[in-house]
């Protein structure tokens, strides 16, 4: 029998194919099952998450921390956080801070209006001192008209008038032309700050790895002076929340930082006023201004 090119067995397999319903491989070729009949259920709706307030937050690329407290300062029920993130320079200057307004709008706009917020914040307290407090509130507002606005340095300004405090110290992980600009911003507010410490450090990515009990520490070693009467700990990348309430203890004055004072303050402009054990003094106070 002659042999057969491959190109004519082939044809021989699909005609048989064709003509059999046999797959090419000798198989039974699969039956294709019958459409499914999708039933149609009913459903109730609520109000979804965040029934009690809906609390949006601008966090910065390189930010590491403040997703993570914010999360742990609202655990309560009814109370959602909805995020977006902002283009940012891990090294911290004046020059790559004031560069954010720009990206502001944009995060901004990243969550939606229809989402429905209650308030909303932007999470750089260096970014808030170079833009300006206002000029901020602007840009959030553009995307969110009438919603109640914060961020860190706003609120910081609010946490320590509820906690009655008039000379904080100053712990700031940044260079000095930073650290300058906030201690002057805090003074413009009518605020005297005779103490002031630094880490140092203009790198955000290692900010945020700076051990909370050196943090700690550096809110012992800048509050236990006569010279204060309360500390507040700069920057949303320091993770300071889970040890405020020790740090009041070593010193006996109130304290607060970024994170804590702006979910506080998030927190009391849109209407939840619980009283949150273990998260230091200022998490027992309302908001009066």
């Amino acid at each position: 029998m002659k042999a057969l090119r491959a190109s004519e067995l082939w044809q021989k397999v699909r005609h048989r194919t064709h003509k059999e319903k046999i797959m090419p491989d000798g198989s039974a070729p699969q039956t294709r099952p019958a459409d499914p009949t999708i039933r149609k259920l009913g459903y109730t709706s609520d109000d979804g998450a965040g029934a009690r307030a809906r609390i949006g937050l601008l966090v910065l690329e390189s930010d590491q921390t403040m997703e993570d407290e914010a999360r742990a300062l609202t655990a309560l029920d009814g109370v959602a956080l909805y995020h977006a993130r902002l283009a940012n320079d891990v090294v911290v200057t004046p020059e790559s801070l004031a560069k954010m307004e720009q990206e502001l709008p944009i995060a901004a706009g990243l969550i939606p209006a229809y989402m429905g917020l209650n308030a909303i914040g932007y999470g750089c307290t260096s970014g808030s001192t170079i833009i300006g407090e206002q000029r901020v509130a602007e840009i959030m507002n553009a995307a969110h008209p009438g919603i109640p606005t914060s961020n860190p340095l706003s609120a910081a300004k609010a946490a320590l008038a509820e906690l009655g405090v008039q000379r904080p110290a100053l712990l700031t992980p940044y260079t000095p032309d930073v650290t300058l600009a906030m201690q002057a911003n805090f003074a413009a507010a009518g605020l005297t700050v005779n103490l002031v410490g630094s880490f140092y450090e203009d790198s955000d990515l290692v900010v945020g790895k700076i051990s909370p009990s050196s943090i700690l520490q550096a809110i012992i070693d800048v509050g236990s002076s006569d010279d204060c009467d309360g500390v507040f700990v700069s920057c949303t990348s320091l993770r300071a929340a889970d040890i405020i309430a020790q740090a009041e203890a070593a010193i006996g004055k109130p304290v607060t930082a970024s994170n804590h004072a702006m979910v506080w303050h998030l927190m009391r402009l849109a209407g939840v006023d619980d009283i949150v054990e273990g998260r230091g003094q200022l998490f027992a106070k309302g908001l009066t201004a």
